[in-house]
């Protein structure tokens, strides 16, 4: 019997199957989605691999399989949904793979998975400003040394095992940096139950509104039925969306079923998860998302395996969860442009739980109070239902929301960050003891440093792109590669000392509302204050229930969060999202407005939102002072059909990089013909756009081009852009396709 083999390798040429032979002594317990050993080439070590078929014979001298690995299987639907995902997105099969299997599945780290609990936990002991200016200034030569506490930066308090394992290091190493005190290695006990620290009062299902009743009629007639449907719950901020959620799940638990519950931000789960703790209790639920320890992602992958819970509330990764019997998969906030993968596999994690949910007969629930453009046109057009919440669920008014342009306001002398009626709507927020949100969404202090004698501007070293300045740490940082080095005080070019700080961040935002207002208390939320473990949830708590004056913020705060005191929301720049070339542009905007309005009024109290903008006039801006999302629509749906963008076609983007300037021009030129000459003599409907660099030509040191193709991404379309792809040979060069992506930059 011969194995077909898939290598556990992300490398282009290798996407294929091996044939391996099957050892006399595994037929009668080997099968399809065993994860296997095995000899590859010349290499002395044996390879990872997986089994997705078998056949009689094969035409190639063949080596044995050398084992089989236990604790790790995938089953026939893993292999089919991987197989329809490298094909779909355009990547090798074994990254798909990569993707259903438990968090952390290297096998040195599975086997030191101990089950005592007691481990040994590595800890930074120097402050990371110290740390990292150690790594900075050459205090630690050791490459390994080096390694461990770059990751320790951004991982602290790691089992030190995975820890040698993640950085390739060793015990030596530990104890040498133990020796000079950057680290601390500390005995703990273990406690991998991620609910641990919650204390949540149990609620029942609330009585619902007419609007929310139809809505939960029409989907729960889909699940006692077991009929695959697809529905978009379109309700406005506070519509009672997540109640319709409980109930559903009631439902499907009642017929012994499960769900899926996916949400965009790390920063909503624990809000999630408390509502469906309190109502489900927490043996039913498993969580899934990046701020989890390895470990305990581990083990809520196995709870969910062992079918010891019904619900799986996570991030976009959690749809390929191994929950068994699924009954109803929902996605909150179907909008948001984090369900789109922006590394490989480039995934859409709402057409795969289309595909997931057509495959087992039952309904996908889209919510959301400014749905996505595509995900509306498919309702509007009969292809799901559309099922509509036009009302508060407990009878509260939408905020009014007033338009301060910001021109008028430099006209009047006032160059402050805040707007003369911002001002004074923070102060009376606070006389009357109610709380207020800022949003802004730029992290960091300035988001450029430029030399006002020559003009220079200080740029990544690896990346075509300005640094960020960070106050606290006094460091300049690349928001793309991670980059970080100390503050200029003198311009690189011309030796001035005239260095200015341009344009504001959240931590600037932070100074500035401290310096204005004194007395009140402020907290912030971006990505620079979240990098530890619950962060989110203790922030948002210390917000909600210390009475916390003023939140200052990036998106993170503007998605799904009920403060019922918040009655403020103040949008310190609604222009920055207006300035991406990206055809969304418009719909982003119209979206974090709306989204953002949404966080303030939501109980009984009167909620006021006040947007500050140098484009007053812009339709989006217009339309989500009325937070009319019907008119936005139509407006925008015109633009896109004249422009032949999505719905209406798909854009399909080709990155090319490499480190090699020249190279990658003449790859981006080989690669255009091949797609032409297919194109033209396939006949093919599609709009071919010639090579350009990209408008960030340089990331992470490598030099980035693309080619933008517009047409309905069929099965020939899929063909020939494979095929094209398959010509191009090159060790260096790195080819990507991302279909309908995020952004164009």
């Amino acid at each position: 019997m011969i194995a077909q083999v898939i290598i556990n390798s992300n490398v282009k040429n290798l996407n294929k199957t091996f044939d391996y032979n099957v050892p006399a002594n595994m037929e009668g317990t080997i099968c399809v989605g065993d994860r296997i050993l095995v000899p590859f080439g010349n290499k002395k070590t044996l390879e990872e691999g997986f089994i997705i078929g078998f056949k009689e014979e094969s035409e190639y001298k063949i080596k044995d399989i050398a084992k089989i690995q236990d604790g790790i299987k995938l089953t026939k639907e893993n292999i089919e949904l991987a197989k329809l995902m490298a094909r779909r997105y355009f990547c090798n099969l074994s990254d798909c793979i990569k993707l259903m299997l438990p968090p952390g599945t290297s096998t040195k780290i599975l086997e030191n998975r101990v089950k005592d609990k007691m481990l040994n936990f590595v800890y930074l002991k120097k402050d990371i400003v110290d740390v990292e200016e150690s790594l900075e200034n050459g205090t630690i030569k050791s490459e390994k040394q080096k390694r461990v506490l770059d990751f320790l930066i951004k991982n602290d308090g790691i089992q030190s095992t995975e820890l040698e394992i993640l950085t390739d290091t060793t015990s030596v190493v530990l104890k040498a940096l133990e020796k000079k005190n950057y680290i601390e290695i500390i005995e703990q006990k273990v406690e991998r139950n991620p609910f641990a620290h919650k204390e949540i009062k149990p609620t029942t299902n609330l009585k619902l509104t007419m609007e929310q009743q139809q809505a939960y009629d029409n989907i729960n007639n889909a699940i006692q039925n077991n009929l695959y449907k697809e529905a978009l719950l379109y309700g406005v901020t506070g519509s009672g969306k997540t109640e319709i959620y409980l109930q559903l799940i009631g439902q499907v638990l009642k017929k012994e079923k499960t769900a899926i519950v996916l949400v965009p931000e790390i920063s909503l789960t624990p809000q999630m998860v408390d509502r469906f703790i309190a109502r489900f209790g927490e043996s039913k639920i498993a969580v899934l998302h990046s701020k989890l320890s390895m470990g305990e992602r581990y083990d809520q992958w196995n709870k969910i395996k062992n079918g010891e819970c019904k619900i799986v509330i996570g991030a976009r990764s959690a749809i390929f969860a191994p929950i068994q019997n699924l009954g109803l998969i929902i996605i909150d906030e179907e909008h948001d442009s984090s369900y789109k993968s922006e590394t490989n596999p480039r995934y859409n994690a709402k057409e795969l739980a289309g595909y997931i949910a057509k495959k087992n007969n039952i309904p996908l629930v889209l919510g959301s109070a400014t749905p996505d453009i595509n995900t509306y046109f498919k309702a509007k057009s009969g292809k799901i239902d559309l099922l509509k919440l036009s009302k508060r669920a407990n009878s509260s008014k939408l905020p009014t929301v007033q338009i301060v342009d910001l021109r008028n306001e430099l006209a009047n002398g006032n160059r402050s960050i805040l707007s003369v009626k911002l001002y004074t709507a923070i102060e009376e927020n606070l006389k009357n003891k109610k709380q207020t949100i800022l949003f802004l969404n730029r992290r960091g202090y300035s988001t450029f440093v430029m030399c006002r004698e020559c003009g220079y501007t200080i740029k990544c070293k690896n990346c075509n792109i300005t640094m960020t300045y960070h106050l606290k740490n006094n460091r300049l940082k690349c928001h793309y590669c991670g980059h970080e080095q100390k503050n200029v005080t003198e311009c690189p070019a011309c030796k001035s000392k005239n260095i200015k700080y341009f344009g504001t961040g959240t931590q600037r935002l932070e100074e500035e509302i401290n310096k204005l207002y004194p007395t009140a208390s402020t907290i912030r939320m971006d990505v620079d204050t979240v990098t530890k473990k619950n962060s989110h949830e203790e922030i948002l708590n210390k917000f909600k229930n210390e009475h916390i004056d003023i939140l200052i913020g990036t998106q993170m705060v503007v998605k799904g969060h009920h403060f019922p005191e918040v009655t403020l929301v103040g949008v310190i720049s609604a222009d920055s999202s207006l300035y991406i070339e990206d055809y969304k542009a418009n719909e982003r905007t119209f979206q974090i407005l709306t989204q953002v309005a949404g966080r303030a009024g939501r109980e009984n109290l009167q909620g006021t939102v006040i947007v500050q903008t140098y484009n007053p006039e812009n339709f989006a801006i217009e339309c989500s002072k009325k937070q009319d999302y019907d008119i936005f629509y139509e407006t925008e749906i015109e633009i896109r059909k004249q422009l032949k963008y999505p719905p209406f076609c798909d854009i399909i983007c080709i990155g090319i990089t490499d480190t090699d300037e020249e190279k990658i021009k003449n790859v981006s030129e080989r690669l255009y013909n091949y797609l032409e000459s297919y194109i033209k003599n396939q006949n093919i409907k599609a709009m071919l756009y010639k090579p350009l660099p990209c408008p960030i030509d340089r990331i992470k040191n490598r030099y980035r081009w693309r080619i933008i193709l517009k047409g309905k991404l069929n099965n020939k379309l899929i063909d020939v852009i494979n095929l094209s792809i398959s010509k191009i040979e090159s060790k260096t060069t790195r080819i990507t396709v991302d279909t309908n992506p995020n952004n164009l930059v």
